[in-house]
């Protein structure tokens, strides 16, 4: 017994010494979530609406309390009404529901676009402790609104319109020379903590526990009419748990992921028009933040055995996103920032969202918008979703050059089925769908983020496309170019502004689809949103302006 007790503490000692505290270790998805549906419409005959908000919190410790708060902002900026409220918590699903009768201090409220903005924060019960604040906002429209007059727009030719058809869209004519391929670039399988089951799916799975693995995951998403689906696994999970596994073998991780990329060239083979990547999903919530690795042929990590072996092919520090934007640079690899929070994620000597040249050289994408992960909904009509617009903008701000995205996270076996929800990537005409030309298109941004696989968004400035950068004298013309297949109509357009490296506010400069103005001498970027009747949106990618 005495040797037993022994060898037990002498493991423990190692695993301190190479790995930090393995038992402390927390569960991925230990963060507290709060999402904010509000629909876009009222009801005709009431002009009602209620606005539906939900918390979670996977793997909360202690009992704990819900505070949140939800402003009605008018089209003048102004809040005109408060709801509050607050909830015992023990980390389970709390839907909350608001209801508005359309009304402002007795009176009917005035027409226009309105604002609906929710912030909530969690503390525990026992040390009053605060966990990050959660903030979504929403535009609503408030009264009838004739649709918007949008320029004329043949839309881009995609490889098939949707999944029950499985028929060609035309190629468009006196349009750009780009097809779109609509992806979902967020998602997991049984290679770390996803692939459940729907009926079996209550959250994340014990990392490679799941009965369904990358291929399911490519053949599920390709059934379901997308073009691109990436399963990006989370890089720390390979040794088979979401802390440390003393007794994992480093062959047996490397080879996994290996084998995922094998997966993926396999599926690509014989799948032509249809484009599986794999990848990783590199970091950790608590003091870190989520960052996509698209086309890395190494699995990076820092989790090691009790021998001190490291799980992966490339030492990666946790938390070290410097030394990471470093070496993503250096090796060509492209990364997207997976759900921002507008606060204490991605820092670099202590800064939360702070710029880096290797950084802006290496990251592509901001996600935008997400429905909820652990979705088990397969008929795209999730409500649950969150807008992380605030922390892009922030990251933009900061001078990055990102294109915004918006995906799925699918934990259980519904990949990108949950919403209707695509990232848009604009390849050229004739250009094969293939890993290098993904990325080549990634680096130019050429890439827009809608709420429905049936619309497109495409900014041009003076002519060129988003994602540019170039120099301008005199007048700058911004132009929104949208199309729907269906035929959608659109409420409202917004031109927004921001200066790189200002770290400052993006503001709106124009709610018309066709804009011309003069910009003040300096660095710009602009990028357009755009809301459809239905209250779904679409956001281009940016341009990048300098003024001269």
């Amino acid at each position: 017994m005495k040797t037993f007790i022994l060898s037990l503490s002498l493991r423990a000692l190692l695993l301190a010494l190479c790995c930090g505290s393995a038992f402390a270790a927390s569960a991925e998805h230990k963060e507290f979530g709060a999402t904010l549906h509000a629909p876009f419409q009222a009801d005709q005959a009431t002009a009602r609406r209620t606005f539906s908000l939900n918390f979670s919190y996977p793997g909360l410790e202690q009992p704990a309390t819900v505070y949140w708060k939800l402003e009605l902002v008018n089209p003048q900026g102004r809040i005109v009404q408060v709801w509050r409220g607050s909830s015992a918590f023990s980390g389970d699903d709390i839907p909350v529901k608001v209801l508005w009768d359309g009304r402002v201090k007795g009176a009917a409220a005035p027409a226009g676009l309105y604002g609906v903005r929710m912030r909530a924060i969690l503390r525990d019960v026992y040390h009053d402790e605060q966990h990050g604040a959660v903030e979504q906002d929403w535009q609503i429209a408030v009264g009838p609104r004739a649709g918007l007059r949008m320029p004329r727009f043949a839309p881009l030719p995609g490889v098939r319109d949707t999944a029950a058809t499985g028929t060609a869209m035309a190629p468009a004519t006196a349009s750009l020379p780009y097809t779109v391929y609509l992806a979902n670039l967020h998602s997991q399988s049984n290679h770390s903590d996803g692939g459940a089951a729907l009926d079996d799916c209550k959250g994340a799975q014990d990392p490679l526990k799941a009965k369904y693995g990358p291929e399911a995951a490519f053949a599920y998403a390709r059934g379901r009419g997308l073009d691109i689906l990436a399963v990006s696994e989370h890089n720390h999970m390979y040794d088979g748990s979401d802390g440390t596994n003393p007794d994992a073998e480093p062959a047996k991780a490397k080879d996994l992921y290996q084998a995922g990329l094998a997966s993926a060239a396999a599926f690509n083979a014989t799948k032509p028009g249809f484009l599986a990547l794999y990848g990783m999903e590199w970091g950790v919530i608590n003091n870190g933040g989520h960052v996509n690795i698209f086309n890395s042929d190494e699995l990076l990590g820092w989790e090691t055995n009790a021998r001190g072996e490291l799980m992966a092919d490339t030492l990666t520090a946790r938390n070290d996103y410097g030394a990471l934007y470093a070496l993503m640079r250096q090796r060509g690899w492209v990364g997207q920032f997976n759900h921002p929070s507008h606060s204490g994620q991605f820092k670099v000597n202590g800064v939360p969202l702070a710029y880096t040249q290797d950084g802006d050289e290496a990251m592509a994408l901001c996600e935008v918008m997400n429905s909820t992960a652990f979705s088990t909904n397969d008929s795209e009509t999730e409500t649950r979703r969150s807008n992380f617009e605030q922390a892009c903008n922030r990251l933009l701000e900061a001078g990055y050059h990102v294109a915004f995205s918006t995906n799925q996270d699918n934990h259980c076996a519904n990949w990108g089925a949950s919403y209707t929800n695509r990232t848009g990537v604009l390849l050229p005409n004739g250009t094969a769908l293939t890993r290098d030309a993904f990325v080549e298109a990634l680096k130019a941004r050429r890439v827009f983020a809608t709420m429905d696989k049936g619309s497109q968004l495409v900014l041009t400035a003076n002519g060129k496309l988003m994602g540019e950068r170039f120099k301008n004298r005199g007048p700058l013309t911004l132009v929104a170019n949208f199309a729907s297949s269906a035929g959608k109509k659109v409420a409202a357009v917004a031109i927004m502004e921001g200066v790189p490296g200002r770290n400052g506010t993006v503001t709106e400069v124009s709610n018309l689809a066709t804009s011309t103005f003069t910009p003040a001498p300096g660095k710009h970027f602009y990028y357009a949103k755009v809301t459809q009747e239905d209250g779904n949106v679409l956001w281009s990618a940016p341009v990048w302006v300098t003024q001269e």
